[in-house]
């Protein structure tokens, strides 16, 4: 019973950590800060954080989704 009680109150837990994850990807630009691998022209640099735009967005929708208590 008690397992029971704490993932119900685990599972939003870890849902909205999610939300991390662009903090994480985007904050240590060193990591990213090259030319190389270019996608259709763009240096990495560019494409990279854009490619955050709609994985961020996709976040977002699985943690409004599932996210609930």
């Amino acid at each position: 019973m008690i397992q029971a009680g704490g993932s119900r109150y685990l599972r939003p837990i870890l849902v909205h950590m999610l939300l991390l994850l662009p903090f994480v990807g985007l904050l240590w630009v060193p990591f990213y800060d090259r030319a190389t691998p270019a996608l259709f022209g763009f240096p990495f640099f560019y494409w990279y954080q854009l490619a955050w735009v709609p994985l961020t967005a996709m976040l977002i929708w699985i943690v409004w989704k599932f996210g609930r208590a």
